[in-house]
C-alpha cells in the first residue's frame, strides 16, 4: 500500500509517496514563496498555492501510479477565505508570519482578548474587513490544509483537523468546539468555519486525483514531525529546526494545566485527534534557527552554503569563548522578548571565522535547550532524549553542539523532513496501511544517535542572553 502526502510549507510544495515501510519513494518539490509587499506583511496567492499542490500531486502519482489514500500537512495558521459558490479566494492568503494584526490584538489584549497575530484569528477578521465588511456574502475560512482539501475534493470537503484548529484562536480551549466569545468580538459568521474533524481518518475522496483515493489524515506541520519521529507516547520529544525551530513534547490525555502559555514560555497543543481523542501536548519555539546560518551565508558571505558551517566550524575545537545569541528577529521560548537582538559577544584579535561560524551554531543549540528545559519545567517531565529533523539536523557540528550543550542523547531524523511521514501515518492508520499507533511507533529508526562528548556552559550561555534581551524596550514590552 502507499500513500500521497501534499506537504504545504512556508516556502514550498511537497508531493510525496510513502509506501507500507515508511520511506518515501518519490518526491516532488515546487518552490511557492511569499510575497512581502511591506514590512510586516507576508501574503501568498491561494490559487496559485492549489494548482501548484495539485501539479506537484499529478506529477508524483504519474510517477509512481495509484495510491490508497492521501495525506495532507501544512503551515499552520495561515489564512485563505473564499466564495462558497464560485471556490475563488476573496483576496491574499495571509501568511503565518504576518504580523498586520498586531496593533489589533493589543487592542483586543485590553478588551480582556488574548489573541497572537500569527494566529489566524484577527487575520480572518482583517479579511473580513476588507472583503465582506457587512458580513452578507457566503464565504469559507480556512487554514491551508482545508483549502488543500477543498482544492483536492473539487469544492466538496470544507474541513479541517483538531491539531489546526487548536492554533487559530478561535477554539475553545479543550479543543472540541468553536469559540462563540472570539466569534461574536470578531463578528466572524460561524457559518464560514469549517468542520473539526480526527487528525486521521477517512473524510472524503480527492476526486481531483486520478482514481479519487480517500483523503484520510491531515496536521499541522509540527505535529505531522512529531509523528513521523515516532513520538506517541507521554515524555516523547522532537524538534525541528529549519528555518525557525519548533519543540514538540507529548503529554497524553490530559491537557497542562494553562490554556494560554505556561511560566516556562510553552504553549499548549493538540498533538493529533483519533477516535475522537485528544492526544495533548507542549510547544516551544525558537524564532531563527537555520535563519542565523542564512544570515552567515547570504548578508556576511563568510561561507557559501549552509552545508560548510559544518566543515569551517571544524577547524576548531571551541569557540575561544565567542558567543552567539541567535536572536535576529527576538527570543521565543521562554522569554518571548521581541525586543531582543542578535549579540555576539568575547571577540578578540584572534577570534576568525571558525570561531564565529562555530558560535553560530552552538547559539542555535543552546537555544535549542532552552526549549527543552522549558517544556520539561512546564510539563514536569523529565526529558533524557531528545529527536531531531530539519534542515539543520544535516549538519554535524550543530547536532553535536546541541548533545553537549543540553547533556542528552540526540537522535537524528533517517529523512530531514519528518512531516510526509506523519502525514502519510496518519493517512495509512485510517486506511489499514498500519494496524494501530504501537506499529507506528516501532517504525522510528534514527539515521544518527549522538552522544554529549564534552559539557557547553550554560551558566555563561544565560549570561550572554541577559545581555541581548530588552535591546528595544517597546517592542520588548509587547507580549501576546
Amino acid at each position: 500500500m502507499s500513500i500521497l502526502v501534499v506537504d504545504v510549507g512556508t516556502s514550498s510544495v511537497r508531493a510525496a509517496i510513502v509506501n507500507g515501510d515508511a520511506r518515501v519513494v518519490h518526491e516532488e518539490t515546487r518552490p511557492l514563496l511569499p510575497s512581502s509587499p511591506a514590512p510586516g506583511l507576508v501574503e501568498f496567492d491561494p490559487a496559485r498555492l492549489a494548482a501548484t499542490a495539485l501539479d506537484a500531486a499529478l506529477a508524483a502519482l504519474d510517477t509512481t501510479g495509484p495510491v490508497d489514500a492521501v495525506g495532507i500537512a501544512d503551515q499552520r495558521c495561515s489564512t485563505v477565505v473564499w466564495d462558497r459558490g464560485t471556490g475563488e479566494p476573496v483576496g491574499p492568503g495571509l501568511g503565518w508570519q504576518d504580523l498586520r494584526t498586531v496593533g489589533r490584538c493589543l487592542e483586543l489584549r485590553r478588551e480582556g482578548l488574548r489573541l497572537a497575530p500569527n494566529a489566524s484569528a484577527t487575520k480572518l477578521e482583517w479579511l473580513l474587513e476588507q472583503n465582506d465588511p457587512a458580513r452578507e456574502r457566503d464565504l469559507c475560512f480556512g487554514t491551508v490544509d482545508s483549502w488543500v482539501a477543498w482544492m483536492l475534493s473539487d469544492g466538496e470537503l470544507h474541513v479541517t483537523d483538531a491539531t489546526n484548529a487548536a492554533v487559530t484562536g478561535l477554539l475553545e480551549s479543550d479543543a472540541s468546539t468553536w469559540s462563540e466569545d472570539v466569534l461574536d468580538a470578531l463578528r466572524i459568521p460561524q457559518t464560514m468555519l469549517p468542520h473539526i474533524l480526527d487528525s486521521s481518518g477517512v473524510v472524503g475522496n480527492a476526486t481531483a486525483l486520478p482514481g479519487a483515493p480517500p483523503i484520510a489524515g491531515i496536521a499541522g506541520d509540527q505535529q505531522a514531525s512529531l509523528l513521523g519521529q515516532g513520538c506517541l507516547h507521554s515524555g516523547d520529544v522532537k524538534i525541528t529546526c529549519g528555518t525557525g525551530g519548533m519543540l514538540d513534547l507529548v503529554l497524553g490525555d490530559t491537557p497542562p494545566g494553562f490554556t494560554v502559555r505556561g511560566a516556562g514560555g510553552t504553549f499548549p497543543i493538540v498533538c493529533r485527534r483519533v477516535g475522537g481523542k485528544n492526544t495533548w501536548g507542549l510547544e516551544g519555539i525558537m524564532l531563527a534557527a537555520g535563519t542565523n546560518v542564512e544570515w552567515l551565508r547570504d548578508d556576511l558571505g563568510i561561507v557559501d552554503s549552509a552545508a560548510e558551517t559544518h566543515d569551517v566550524a571544524s577547524q576548531c575545537e571551541d569557540s575561544d569563548d565567542v558567543w552567539y545569541v541567535p536572536a535576529l528577529l527576538g527570543i521565543g521560548t521562554p522569554a518571548w522578548d521581541y525586543g531582543a537582538r542578535g549579540t555576539v559577544l568575547g571577540l578578540t584579535r584572534g577570534a576568525g571565522r571558525p570561531q564565529l561560524v562555530r558560535a553560530v551554531l552552538e547559539g542555535v543549540a543552546h537555544r535549542g535547550v532552552d526549549l527543552v528545559e522549558a517544556a520539561g519545567s512546564d510539563s514536569g517531565i523529565a526529558i533524557p532524549r531528545l529527536r531531531i529533523d530539519g534542515g539543520m539536523s544535516a549538519n554535524p557540528t550543530f547536532v553535536q553542539a546541541l548533545a553537549d550543550a543540553g547533556q542528552r542523547v540526540v537522535e537524528v531524523s533517517p529523512v530531514l523532513e519528518a512531516t510526509t511521514l506523519g502525514a502519510a501515518f496518519l493517512a495509512g492508520l485510517a486506511v489499514g496501511t498500519w494496524r494501530d499507533e504501537a506499529e507506528l511507533a516501532a517504525t522510528w529508526s534514527p539515521r544518527e544517535t549522538v552522544e554529549p562528548r564534552r559539557k557547553l556552559d550554560r551558566d555563561r550561555w544565560r549570561d550572554a542572553c541577559a545581555r541581548a534581551v530588552r535591546w528595544i524596550p517597546d517592542l520588548s514590552a509587547v507580549d501576546f
